[in-house]
């Protein structure tokens, strides 16, 4: 018999919710057994309704909050979660990182925010689906997720839980991609393709060789997720990636020009130049 955690608020069960529609029956052991997890009442019942006609599930719960989300994780065991990010008490983020290895499943992130999609890949997420998603768009992460937990259950799954695990332990790592949303389109620009990042307000403008977009971030905010080896704060308005560099020209009251290959310019303050020094080994 399932275990199902008591307070009302948190599992509708699937005794409750699908009795009737199963007739009371047992469900099969083969299906997959799916745990949703979201402080939004609709965003549940969304993935329930999307989720409805596959007889190869089960969904086994619904927590609206991370700390029910660990506990039932904990419980129930299930193959798949579906997991909001930002909720109360405990995050998406924080759910995972509280999880033995034993106790950890697949995850599809289901969130509004898409400014965490990046971790997301990092930490191994089957999937990232942006509110609001459709159908279409829904099906394509779960039939991925089922077709790869069917063959989990030929011995890979416990691999892939460990590589999660200690991936989150070892606390957050430097951005290795950005997610960019443009002419109706996202797609994801490797940090490596940068030259240069300015603010632009609570936005940043991300400079490629050709091309510049616009993100929903504080250059402070991007800053902390570069890897400092690699990019280098210039001017209060200005990030650089030091290999992008290609000429320093002396300017007014102590303060130089920076060229980059693409041809950018970029003012490099008094404030800042002992970072440049230091990260070229030269004093300027």
């Amino acid at each position: 018999m399932f275990i199902f955690i008591e307070r009302p608020h948190i599992a509708r069960t699937y005794f409750e919710l699908g009795a009737q529609e199963q007739g009371g029956k047992v469900t099969d052991a083969t299906r997959i057994r799916a745990l949703v997890i979201d402080d939004e009442p609709l965003a549940r019942d969304m993935i329930r309704e999307m989720l409805g006609s596959d007889s190869e599930v089960e969904i086994v719960a619904e927590c609206v909050n991370g700390r029910e989300a660990v506990e039932a994780i904990k419980s129930l065991s299930p193959d798949l979660i579906f997991l909001d990010i930002q909720m109360p008490e405990l995050g998406g983020f924080e759910v995972l990182e509280s999880l033995e290895a034993d106790h950890a499943p697949y995850v599809i992130f289901a969130t509004a925010y898409d400014q965490y999609a990046v971790r997301a890949f990092e930490v191994h997420a089957f999937d990232y689906l942006l509110k609001p998603f459709d159908q279409e768009r829904f099906d394509a992460a779960w039939q991925r997720a089922k077709a790869q937990i069917k063959l989990d259950r030929t011995g890979e799954r416990d691999r892939h839980i460990l590589e999660l695990l200690e991936e989150l332990k070892a606390g957050p790592r430097y951005l290795e991609r950005l997610v960019v949303k443009t002419g109706g389109r996202v797609f994801f620009l490797d940090v490596d393709q940068i030259h240069c990042i300015e603010a632009e307000g609570n936005y940043v403008r991300v400079h490629d060789e050709a091309k510049h977009y616009l993100l929903r971030e504080t250059i402070s905010g991007l800053e902390e997720q570069l890897d400092p080896k690699r990019f280098l704060r210039i001017h209060r308005s200005a990030i650089v990636k030091i290999d992008k560099i290609k000429e320093l020209q002396p300017w007014f009251h102590g303060e130089y020009r920076i060229i980059l290959e693409n041809g950018k310019q970029l003012t490099l303050s008094r404030n800042y130049r002992a970072n440049l020094q230091d990260a070229v080994g030269n004093a300027l």
